[in-house]
């Protein structure tokens, strides 16, 4: 049965094996306790089915029945709006937006810098030093509270620990001053959850 046949009757999330915004759907599918079949991608050669469906051919690309969508956050949203259990975005209209603007912050000043040291070249060296500069900066936003600025798990969550479970992987070496980061990725990696949302690959990114 073609994928674009499956597709009308159960979710299908394309991605591929160890993209961060990847990881972020599966992580948001994974709080859910969402049913999928997931597609992993080699980017080299991206199957038809994506090619028809994702006018951009890019990933993470996700399929519920007619609906096709390709924005991280679009999908993120979407998800946590058709199953509204647990909720992973505030119920009021300003912690909805700041938490939108969290988000926002994350993909611009972290998420691109973890491409930039993922795509190698001159600049991944400036942009691994940047990163650890951020995290370092930013730690008391991770010890604020039991989450990433909020005292439940939400989609800035979902955003933020696929990018401090590759740290290690990315070569950012974090100091006791960024201790608040660490601790935050043992809350996060030791849950259920989390471990559901790795892919194959991802596992190996951490002993």
């Amino acid at each position: 049965m073609a994928l674009t046949q499956r597709s009308r009757t159960i979710l299908t999330l394309y991605s591929a094996q160890d993209c961060v915004h990847g990881h972020r759907v599966r992580m948001t599918l994974a709080a859910k306790g969402v049913t999928y079949d997931h597609v992993l991608v080699d980017l080299a050669a991206p199957p038809a089915d994506l090619l028809e469906l994702n006018p951009y051919h890019s990933v993470p690309t996700l399929v519920d029945r007619d609906l096709v969508l390709y924005d991280t956050s679009v999908i993120c949203e979407y998800l946590d709006e058709r199953y509204p259990h647990p909720p992973l975005m505030p119920v009021d209209p300003l912690s909805r937006a700041r938490l939108r603007l969290a988000i926002v912050r994350v993909e611009n000043d972290w998420l691109t810098l973890v491409e930039a040291i993922e795509a190698g070249g001159k600049v991944a060296d400036a942009a691994r030093k940047t990163l650890r500069e951020e995290m370092i900066r930013n730690a008391p936003a991770f010890k604020a509270s039991r989450f990433f600025l909020s005292p439940e798990i939400s989609l800035a969550d979902c955003a933020v620990a696929p990018l401090v479970w590759r740290l290690d992987h990315l070569g950012v070496q974090l100091p006791k001053e960024a201790q608040p980061v660490i601790d935050y990725g043992e809350r996060i990696f030791h849950s259920q959850g989390f471990a559901r949302s790795l892919s194959p690959q991802e596992r190996t990114m951490r002993p």
